[in-house]
Formats: C-alpha cells, structure tokens, sequence
C-alpha cells in the first residue's frame, strides 16, 4: 500500500529527496514546505475510503490461503547461510 502511494505521490517524494539531499542536516528547517506537501498527499491517499477498500479487499486475498492452504503469492526461499 505504501508503495503505491509513494508513486502516486511520486512528484512530491521526489521534491522532499532533491531538497534533504541538497541541504543536508539543515533539511529540518529548509524543507518544511516539501515536507507538508508529501505529508498532505500521503494523508489524502490514506484517508481516501475507496482507495482503503481496494487494499483491503487485496489484503484479504492474500490471506485466502488460510482457507484453501493454497498460497497466492510465491514466498522467497529463505538460502542457508554458510558459517
């Protein structure tokens, strides 16, 4: 869900990345203005009911596997490690 919000607000993220990256630990106060406006759009997206539903609805696809004990998605393997 995060992801997807991320690239709908893809304008913003960027503008707040060019500005933390190009003022440094001044970036607190020097990027306010990117700050609230990643914020506000992030927020719109998370208080949008439609948009919750659908992830919602994803979500519990995902979890159908508790029912049928098939998985939908392919988890990764985890490889052992070597010592």
């Amino acid at each position: 869900m995060r992801e997807n919000v991320k690239e709908r607000c893809s304008e913003q993220v960027q503008d707040f990345t060019k500005c933390c990256k190009d003022t440094g630990k001044l970036m607190v106060v020097k990027c306010q203005k990117e700050n609230s406006a990643l914020k506000e759009c992030l927020t719109t997206y998370y208080n949008d009911p439609a948009f919750y539903e659908e992830y919602k609805m994803e979500y519990l696809k995902e979890r159908e596997y508790r029912n049928t004990g098939i998985p939908t998605k392919k988890k990764l393997q985890k490889l052992p490690t070597s010592m």
